[in-house]
């Protein structure tokens, strides 16, 4: 069965993944504060998703910094995890997928072996940050950056990441790659624009930018070993794919599949290597 068949399949039985009662912004945030994780959080060995809060130190259309699509992007995540794959998701609660929010200089940085990150072209890393997040990666951990869109914030994002981890060559992956080719079978990066950019072009457009941003790139920093230790989806929004499943078909039908297909991918990707 294709995850497209699978999902709508799933939205008719169950319904969608619970929205969330409130979205962040800022270092600080719009509505509620983050989900930092707690003790019990700290000893939990099912898998969590993990976003980093981090400093923006330029502005982006369309963007909020690190709590873009937060939320219910990592909620919805989770919670398709739970039912596409047999991996053993944790929750908070008796049924909420649980997910939490960690910065870069805090300890519990290395109780994840995953972390995610978006609108990552308006971030700056301090020296510690850049410290740290080096740490974390040559030890294991896994960075995944999504939702930025063009040059400018290709380029700013790049100069930081550089930073971190200066000797490894950023490089492209290729369409017979495992992540492309693992559970789900994907021909191509999907470019997922925003909802919002979405609407504003009556359904048609997909490039946040233009011409600037036309070609989705799916591209990494590859450690001595072939693992991947930064994974970047550029010109592409894969996480509104998870935030917007349930608030327009039409959008779902068209993004969300394939969104989640790189996602499971990816995911059973970090948990096996």
């Amino acid at each position: 069965m294709s995850i497209r068949i699978a999902l709508l399949l799933l939205v008719i039985l169950v319904g969608a993944a619970s929205p969330a009662a409130a979205q962040w912004g800022g270092r600080g945030w719009r509505r509620a504060p983050p989900k930092f994780p707690d003790a019990e959080t700290l000893r939990e060995r099912r898998f969590i998703f993990c976003r980093v809060l981090y400093t923006s130190v330029r502005r982006e259309w369309l963007g909020h910094g690190w709590d873009t699509d937060y939320p219910d992007a990592d909620q919805n995540l989770t919670f398709r995890l739970s039912e596409l794959t047999k991996i053993d998701v944790a929750h908070d609660g008796e049924s909420d997928p649980n997910h939490v929010v960690v910065e870069l200089t805090d300890d519990a940085l290395f109780h994840f072996p995953f972390i995610f990150m978006s609108d990552v072209g308006t971030l700056g890393f301090s020296e510690l940050e850049v410290e740290r997040l080096r740490t974390y990666l040559l030890k294991g951990g896994f960075l995944w950056v999504d939702d930025f869109w063009g040059q400018y914030a290709w380029d700013q994002w790049e100069r930081e990441i550089r930073q971190v981890l200066p000797e490894y060559e950023i490089i492209d992956i290729l369409p017979n790659h495992q992540l492309m080719d693992g559970i789900f079978n994907l021909e191509k990066v999907p470019q997922i624009p925003s909802i919002q950019f979405w609407r504003r072009s009556g359904g048609n457009e997909t490039s946040e930018r233009g011409l600037d941003s036309a070609v989705p790139h799916l591209r990494a920093l590859v450690d001595d070993h072939g693992r991947i230790m930064v994974l970047m989806t550029h010109n592409t929004d894969i996480a509104d794919g998870w935030e917007r499943e349930n608030e327009e078909y039409e959008f779902f039908h068209r993004f969300s599949p394939d969104s989640y297909a790189l996602a499971v991918n990816v995911v059973m990707y970090v948990l096996s290597h």
